[in-house]
């Protein structure tokens, strides 16, 4: 078959859905399929860092205007097309005689426009673009969605009918696996880790539902039971915020908390494979990379008792609330003595997630499209 994937505008540089964009564009080849990448190009988009009032909207201007005429002429090559990215849903609008398939992340910004988040409001401006983003979902031939809280949300807040829904977990976009020890010392030294360090990972961006404020709260009770600890916090993501960077001051936390910024994956790996812990207590995810990440890399994974983060650790993971850091950190304590027995059962809920078995089940999309 011939596949044609949607990838989303360069300058937002959303690296999951790069990481997602990847993994479909380097193994579906190696099940014989033709694949081609198109993305809306910034053309106006340029001009955002020099007038940075309007910028936004000149990118609105590549992404609504200008790219449905480039994707027209890339259609005749396709036998299917893929929106990657559920944000790019407005495209099926073209897309009506074509066979094609929506990948669809999470519902996170289509709720929050709806105002079901007290802890996120949503501007005028996204606003509408999510009636777009959900309108085009509603158009959809098919949309696959990456966990089954996802598919719940989709099928509560939109009109597509059930059977064009469909579930397919996310897969890895990276080899991830335990690492030999003297490699994982390698590569933490490099990224400026003190030696012999013992820390608690935290993976994750500053969106709200990502909690780090919550990680940094839980670690600090850790501190307080562990008085005289060496224990380290390490917490890979963007840089942090003026409010985390506050907060960390305010209680004293400047040695122990280490922030790594865009770590990349054989880094990432190794800091998967070193830590103690994985402390992941989302308050809300679409599906959760990083719990099977850790559990691939060996290492125990903590994360809410909630959808979908429950879904994806399966009985491998530890649950926590993530409304109680105390709980929590009484909770770490009490099963870390447990932790081979935990990181077995994550090594084996991790092999639900193979890369090659993922594919096969979004080739089985493609082929029912077609038909």
């Amino acid at each position: 078959m011939k596949i044609l994937l949607i990838g989303n505008y360069e300058p937002d540089a959303i690296i999951s859905m790069e990481r997602f964009l990847t993994m479909l564009a380097t193994t579906l080849p190696t099940f014989g399929h033709q694949v081609r990448i198109i993305r809306p190009k910034p053309k106006f988009g340029n001009f955002q860092a020099t007038l940075k009032s309007i910028g936004k909207w000149l990118g609105y201007i590549d992404q609504i205007f200008l790219f449905p005429l480039e994707l027209h002429q890339a259609l005749s090559w396709a036998d299917v097309v893929h929106i990657c990215d559920h944000g790019n849903a407005i495209y099926t609008q073209y897309l009506q005689h074509i066979p094609h398939v929506v990948t669809c992340h999470d519902l996170l910004a289509i709720r929050a426009g709806l105002g079901e988040f007290t802890e996120y409001k949503t501007g005028w401006t996204g606003k509408q673009l999510q009636k777009m983003i959900i309108k085009g979902l509603n158009q959809a031939q098919s949309v696959v969605c990456v966990s089954k809280q996802t598919q719940r949300d989709l099928l509560r807040l939109s009109s597509i009918k059930p059977d064009a829904v469909s579930v397919i977990y996310q897969g890895f976009n990276y080899a991830y696996s335990p690492m030999e020890s003297y490699k994982v010392k390698k590569y933490l030294q490099a990224l400026g880790i003190p030696q012999n360090c013992h820390y608690i990972l935290h993976v994750g961006a500053n969106h709200w539902y990502k909690n780090r404020l919550g990680v940094i709260s839980i670690f600090k009770q850790l501190l307080y039971i562990y008085k005289n600890c060496k224990l380290h916090l390490i917490m890979v993501g963007k840089p942090f915020t003026s409010e985390i960077n506050k907060y960390i001051k305010n209680y004293h936390l400047s040695q122990n908390v280490i922030e790594l910024i865009n770590v990349d994956s054989e880094y990432l790996r190794a800091l998967y494979s070193g830590a103690v812990a994985l402390l992941f207590p989302s308050l809300q995810e679409g599906f959760g990379w990083p719990i099977i990440e850790a559990q691939a890399c060996g290492c125990p994974v903590f994360t809410s008792n909630r959808p979908p983060m429950n879904e994806i650790g399966g009985q491998a993971a530890i649950y926590i609330d993530p409304a109680y850091p105390q709980q929590v950190a009484d909770q770490i304590i009490f099963h870390l003595p447990k932790r081979k027995e935990i990181i077995d059962r994550g090594l084996i809920n991790a092999q639900r997630f193979k890369t090659e078995n993922i594919i096969l089940e979004y080739i089985k999309i493609y082929q029912k499209l077609k038909t």
